[in-house]
């Protein structure tokens, strides 16, 4: 499939490129659900039939605990279509966030619990790296939200060693921009689930590519 070739050309470099696996590793996908995470969940199993360190997939989902529930049903039909295993894990990270806290700005809590959920989830499944969905334009916006808000130049790293927890985080889509995450996601009609949370949308991170966005098409 020609869509899947011009993903593993990003994927492939960016794993390549940090050494992000090796030999026997147990991959834990963080699949939310979102175009990104079953781009690179789609890519993973797909790099692993022919990739020459071999290496097991798991597709990972944490539960938010959002009212009325999320359909994850579409999701389970993909992984069993790409032969991966599929976890879902229930949490009440929700409730905690918008009805114990009352979070004006929850996102940074929310962040934190879902990693947190999804490293324990991770070492429960034997999994030794944790694969997020983060791209090309994630790194970028991070960046700008960093020098804007902190004051501060920075961004997250393609692996970073979790010591605490013994897993090494991978963001093997650092190299793909979001237009061909999203060229992708349509062509192949991934089954991606709208976010219904309350923030979503409302967010500096929403603001910063906005702007971004907005910069490129009048220096364009």
């Amino acid at each position: 499939m020609e869509q899947m070739k011009r993903v593993l050309s990003f994927v492939r470099r960016a794993v390549d490129d940090y050494e992000m696996i090796e030999e026997g590793d147990h991959v834990a996908v963080g699949v939310s659900g979102g175009k990104d995470s079953l781009t690179l969940l789609c890519a993973l199993a797909e790099l692993r039939r022919f990739y020459p360190k071999r290496f097991e997939v798991v597709a990972v989902t944490i539960d938010m605990g959002f009212p009325g529930g999320t359909d994850f049903s579409r999701i389970a039909a993909l992984c069993e279509e790409l032969h991966v295993e599929f976890r879902v894990f229930p949490t009440q990270i929700y409730d905690v966030v918008f009805n114990a806290r009352k979070e004006a700005s929850p996102c940074s809590l929310c962040a934190k619990m879902r990693r947190g959920a999804l490293h324990n989830a991770a070492r429960e499944l034997g999994c030794n790296r944790v694969a997020l969905g983060h791209h090309f334009d994630d790194v970028v916006d991070t960046f700008m939200l960093n020098l804007f808000f902190e004051g501060r130049i920075g961004c997250f790293q393609p692996v970073t060693y979790l010591s605490r927890s013994d897993l090494y985080v991978i963001r093997p889509l650092l190299y793909m921009p979001e237009k061909d995450v999203k060229y992708f996601a349509g062509k192949v009609d991934l089954p991606v689930i709208e976010s219904t949370c309350p923030a979503n949308g409302n967010t500096e991170r929403a603001e910063m590519h906005a702007l971004l966005a907005d910069l490129e098409r009048k220096n364009n």
